[in-house]
């Protein structure tokens, strides 16, 4: 992109003497990471490597994903580079790649990239070279700034079009009154989330907000609510948030307590924007595994389901393919493409927050439109990934599945992108039917596929 920039400039500014000599200026790259021991020192491999192929390093430290997304856009930037295992436990680490928009790369650029990398480190090795270790990282004052300030601006924004009374005319203090629990998760959102929030009046209580490189998702965030949950009945608050690692998912906690997952957040901001006429089409997107009861909900109210593949990537390019404003994933990762490029815990946080207050309701309330299919998921460890439906004894055992459940349920078994694991989620009549078909089939897969070939 930035040599077809320089080529632009270059035809624009040749003259009767000849093409004028044009530069074209350095690429810009956003980087940041999560809370891990190891972030650290791979975000300084990283900013090594990017300036000595030419480009400028922007680095943001510690911040969620979302906040690189958007600073990517923001700044210009030809790229963003995030280092993050999102949930996944302290020890595993990765890199998530976005393009100037803050969206992902495709999987087609992330497998070009991976063959360069690879011819890369083939030559190198070859010629025993190696690098002296980077040097450590400062951050540049005012990326945080400008993420925060982005968060915040969106809900005076957003508020008048969620169904309810826009913020106050100074724009400072729209959740005034409202208290919230938030847990931090250990993770990107502990230096953002309790000053966010605070910032638009709220009264906050913040819990895991305390990093040391190995308490990230420990017991806590979105992967394990019930401390947060609890927290909000103890303090008598009207609702609560946990993230994950790199706080691009959100779950949240009514003031009952109750944990409430994605499906529920697109309920609501599906119904809320309906109300206020701004959900066109009447439509979302969610992944396969989102809850059967989602969709029946919605079409009460006139609202299609628009299922997708599993992730965020499948999610964000459906909503653009079909023109659609909002969706997301069970786990808590959601999308509204007119606040962001990506899902933002943050964002799906603050904007739910502004959606009670402006309502003048509980949480709960709001959401008593919606209830859950009964459902099961377990995970089995596997130690490879053939295709499932080449099994003959694993397609068997879906298919028996499939026909107990018949119209009242439905199966989804994929594998995990992440980890070595086989997932089983079904949905049915009752908990106790889900969860003993859930189990049958467990069984198949972790005869099959639970120790090593051969």
């Amino acid at each position: 992109m930035v040599e077809n920039r320089a080529r632009a400039a270059a035809t624009a500014a040749a003259g009767p003497t000849g093409p004028a000599i044009v530069t074209a200026p350095p690429p810009q790259v956003v980087l940041g990471g999560d809370t891990r021991e190891s972030t650290a020192e791979i975000c300084g491999w990283l900013a090594a490597g990017l300036a000595a192929g030419g480009a400028v390093v922007r680095y943001a430290g510690v911040i969620p994903t979302p906040g690189v997304s958007f600073l990517a856009g923001e700044l210009g930037a030809a790229a963003g580079v995030v280092v993050s295992a999102s949930h996944n436990p302290y020890p595993d680490n990765g890199i998530k790649l976005l393009d100037s928009q803050g969206r992902k790369w495709s999987d087609e650029a992330e497998a070009e990239l991976e063959q360069r990398l690879r011819a890369a480190a083939t030559r190198a090795q070859a010629a025993a070279t190696t690098a002296d270790p980077p040097s450590r990282l400062t951050s540049e004052a005012g990326l945080r700034e400008r993420y925060l300030e982005h968060l915040a601006a969106t809900v005076g924004a957003a508020s008048a079009g969620a169904g309810g009374a826009a913020a106050p005319p100074d724009g400072r203090r729209p959740l005034a009154g409202l208290r919230v629990v938030l847990d931090a998760g250990n993770g990107a959102a502990s230096g953002y989330a309790g000053e966010l929030f605070g910032r638009l009046g709220a009264e906050v209580v913040v819990l895991c907000a305390a990093p040391d490189g190995r308490n990230v998702n420990l017991g806590c965030g979105s992967t394990a609510p019930a401390g947060m949950a609890a927290a909000v009945v103890a303090a008598g608050a009207h609702l609560g948030a946990a993230f994950d690692g790199d706080a691009d998912r959100c779950v949240l906690a009514d003031e009952r307590g109750e944990v409430r997952d994605g499906d529920a957040i697109l309920y609501l901001w599906a119904t809320r924007l309906l109300a206020a006429g701004r959900l066109v089409p009447p439509a979302i997107v969610a992944t396969s595994m989102s809850n059967l009861g989602l969709e029946r909900a919605l079409a009460r109210h006139g609202i299609a389901v628009v299922r997708c593949g599993v992730g965020d990537r499948p999610v964000v390019e459906t909503l653009r393919r079909d023109g659609i404003l909002v969706g997301g994933e069970q786990s808590g990762h959601i999308v509204r493409l007119d606040l962001a490029a990506t899902g933002d815990g943050l964002l799906t946080a603050v904007q739910t927050a502004a959606m009670v207050q402006a309502a003048g309701r509980p949480l709960s309330e709001l959401l008593a439109g919606f209830r859950r299919y009964p459902q099961t998921l377990v995970n089995v460890r596997v130690a490879r990934k053939p295709d499932l439906a080449a099994l003959p004894r694993v397609a068997a055992a879906a298919r028996a599945v499939e026909d107990a459940l018949g119209a009242d349920g439905r199966l989804v078994l994929r594998y995990s992108g992440t980890e070595p694991l086989a997932r089983v989620m079904i949905e049915g009549p009752d908990q106790e039917t889900v969860e003993s078909l859930a189990a049958r089939l467990a069984g198949v897969l972790a005869d099959e596929l639970g120790r090593p070939a051969g």
